[in-house]
């Protein structure tokens, strides 16, 4: 009987930060979940925000496993080419696993897989550095959404503010964040204080491998050659 190339021995170099232990554990509990779900999805990711995804998780742990990290410890996981794929056509979403992207393996059907990923959204404040969907400028005159203790505070945001009997005022107008532009230190946490989301997470199915069929989703997305020294 042919040894399995899911027990093939596996040597994973440059492993200063987590250690190699860690990466072998993963690349096992991959291994081991390939063999326990119908379907393997390669998703990517817009606005990372951690608890949600946590939650999002959970929700699907019942159907679902879903593994974040190294995109070189999966693929070494589920094999890079045709010699070292651990199942038939793995080796094609391991050529999908780039940038910000995840592995969900699951026994939901495919309808439902789809639906699922394609409806999920979730808002949260920008972050330093991300780019304003919309400019947000304040008028000149009292800003009632502020009490009088965030006066100090918003002035060492840049704001040109002052205390007008208690109520903190604006000087002048001013801009907060302008549309298509990265958003400041100063302006994410303004834009926090005024309750304003500009961050969407979003996650975007790229690929689907089941036993008896391989399907790509993402237009534009081009698989290298099947051969070896792809």
């Amino acid at each position: 009987m042919p040894k399995s190339k899911r027990d093939r021995a596996v040597t994973l170099s440059k492993t200063k930060k987590k250690g190699r232990e860690h990466k072998e554990s993963i690349v096992n509990s991959i291994r081991d979940a390939v063999e326990n779900y119908n379907s393997i999805y390669v998703f990517s990711f817009e606005n990372m925000r951690n608890l949600k995804f946590k939650q999002f998780r959970e929700q699907l742990k019942s159907t679902s496993r879903f593994f974040l990290g190294s995109n070189k410890v999966m693929q070494v996981a589920i094999g890079r080419s045709v010699s070292d794929e651990i199942r038939p056509g793995l080796h094609k979403v391991s050529k999908l696993l780039r940038g910000d992207s995840g592995l969900c393996l699951t026994n939901m059907p495919v309808e439902e897989a789809q639906r699922i990923f394609t409806e999920y959204e979730d808002y949260d404040f920008a972050r330093t550095g991300s780019i304003a969907t919309e400019t947000v400028e304040l008028k000149e005159g009292p800003l009632d959404q502020f009490t009088h203790e965030m006066e100090p505070f918003l002035r060492k945001q840049g704001m040109p503010v002052r205390l007008n009997k208690g109520v903190v005022s604006l000087v002048g107008d001013f801009v907060v964040c302008e549309e298509g532009k990265p958003i400041s230190p100063e302006s994410s946490r303004i834009l926090r204080l005024m309750g304003i989301k500009m961050a969407t997470f979003k996650l975007h199915l790229i690929c689907r491998w089941s036993p008896e069929d391989f399907q790509v989703y993402q237009e534009g997305l081009v698989l290298g050659s099947d051969d070896e020294s792809s």
